[in-house]
């Protein structure tokens, strides 16, 4: 029997074949049309060919903050179409604003407008293909889930959400419970028909959500079996780690340290030294900038706040110490007289121009105070105020654990998750939290930024 899986796609494949293919796409369209039209402004000449280089740069760049690598996105070819008229145009226009390492512009001007349609034609061709090759049905990762009942659903649904190509098509129970319980579209595989189901499903791998202890000896050696023959076989919190880029806290123990070997990047003194500086000249870059934004943000407030321009609120920061932010007001005068509330996107009490600011995230703005005062960074955990953060510390395990950093004027819950509305929403969120806790580096940080672009470009600020 051969233990070779079916062909599929790794999410790290496909954005690296997204990424690779895209420049390559662009690549031999432009060398096809300068072929065809003998356009000077399109000729990869020898004495200078750096631009090339710099057209990959900026069309990199922007290809992540208008989410072209985002799979979800690029499975649907109308979210394509969009972002590629978005990324092309932007970078078409950075490319001619930097004629010093760029090709001199053309006297015919209509060769600019056959360099923005060549990158667009070739792009979308690609993207055709991609969409209906690689991320179609025949390269899904099929899974076969080991757990029990209480668990299978909600696993089955966590990765069909996180990733289109990857497939959930069955379970092996490892407790009592019948299978009418379970989602119809799975298959409840028996113990002994295991190695024989894997062949006859084309399972790919072998996630293990069940513990230790759950797993029956008959089982066990069934798995053992499989893995000395090479076949894939994960544990469960590592694959939805991957997958989703959250930690499920709600499927580990308490003894959080086993899980969470938290990222080097926390204590290291160069990394720290380094997210120091560019705090402080991105913050004092913010508020040079503000200078010009704030006389119509006064404007605005005096028309559609009526009040009070900024307001102070206590938070929890690093290590559990309370300090005050500093914001620009976007709710009504007196927006928590009956106590502290949850604010929600419908919530009645942000008033129009209040709305404005928070999807522009320019409410954020006076936290740039905050940074330089050392109280927060500019990448973290969101700071929450000290009676939520008790509530939520006595309903969502490791909920403290967010405070071991310090808190963010942007994160990784912020361009990634919902929405926190409800204890839910919250969860989900320090998922994100935790896993940019455990994984922070230089790399993460940037891709950070570039989301944090992506949602204020697209009006998602919260």
């Amino acid at each position: 029997m051969s233990w070779i899986p079916k062909i599929h796609f790794e999410i790290s494949e496909r954005k690296i074949l997204l990424r690779i293919f895209d420049l390559v796409a662009i690549t031999l369209t432009l060398v096809l049309v300068y072929s065809l039209f003998q356009f000077d402004y399109l000729k990869i000449r020898y004495s200078r060919w750096g631009w090339v280089f710099v057209l990959w740069l900026y069309y990199t760049v922007f290809a992540a903050i208008f989410e072209l690598y985002d799979l979800q996105k690029a499975a649907s070819f109308q979210t394509t179409l969009k972002n590629i008229l978005l990324t092309v145009s932007t970078t078409v226009l950075f490319f001619i604003l930097t004629p010093f390492v760029t090709p001199v512009l053309p006297e015919n001007r209509l060769q600019i407008l056959l360099f923005f349609a060549s990158m667009v034609v070739g792009l979308l061709v690609w993207r055709y293909a991609y969409i209906s090759l690689i991320s179609a049905p025949r390269f899904n990762k099929r899974i076969l889930v080991v757990g029990n009942s209480f668990d299978i659903n909600l696993i089955a649904e966590n990765l069909h959400k996180a990733d289109p190509n990857y497939r959930v098509i069955g379970f092996v129970n490892t407790d009592e419970m019948q299978a009418k319980d379970f989602d119809r579209r799975l298959k409840a595989i028996e113990v002994a028909n295991l190695i024989k189901s894997i062949k006859r499903y084309s399972v790919s791998e072998i996630v293990v959500a069940s513990a230790a202890q759950g797993v029956g000896v008959e089982l066990y050696n069934k798995l053992l079996v499989l893995l000395e023959r090479g076949f894939p076989i994960r544990e469960y919190t590592q694959v939805y780690e991957e997958i989703t880029h959250r930690v499920p806290v709600q499927h580990v123990e308490r003894d959080f340290y086993k899980y969470f070997p938290f990222s080097r990047s926390n204590k290291n003194r160069f990394y720290l030294f380094i997210n120091r500086l560019f705090n402080v000249i991105f913050a004092l870059c913010v508020m040079f900038v503000s200078l010009f934004i704030i006389p119509l943000v006064f404007i605005g407030n005096f028309l559609g706040n009526r009040g009070p321009l900024f307001y102070t609120q206590e938070r929890v920061g690093l290590n559990g110490k309370p300090f005050h932010i500093l914001k620009l007001r976007t709710m009504i005068i007196n927006a928590e007289a009956e106590g502290a509330q949850w604010a929600s996107r419908t919530d009645r009490r942000i008033t129009p121009f209040g709305k404005i600011l928070r999807n522009l995230r320019i409410d954020e703005i006076p936290q740039c105070v905050n940074i330089l005062k050392g109280e927060m960074s500019l990448i973290g955990p969101r700071p929450e105020r000290p009676v939520f953060v008790q509530e939520l510390s006595e309903k969502i395990p490791f909920y403290q654990i967010r405070h071991t950093v310090k808190p963010g004027l942007t994160g990784w819950a912020q361009v990634r998750g919902r929405y926190a509305e409800s204890i839910d929403d919250t969860l989900e969120k320090l998922q994100y939290d935790l896993f940019y806790i455990k994984h922070r580096n230089l790399f993460l940080d940037l891709n950070i930024l570039l989301k944090t672009i992506s949602t204020v470009l697209y009006y998602r600020g919260q």
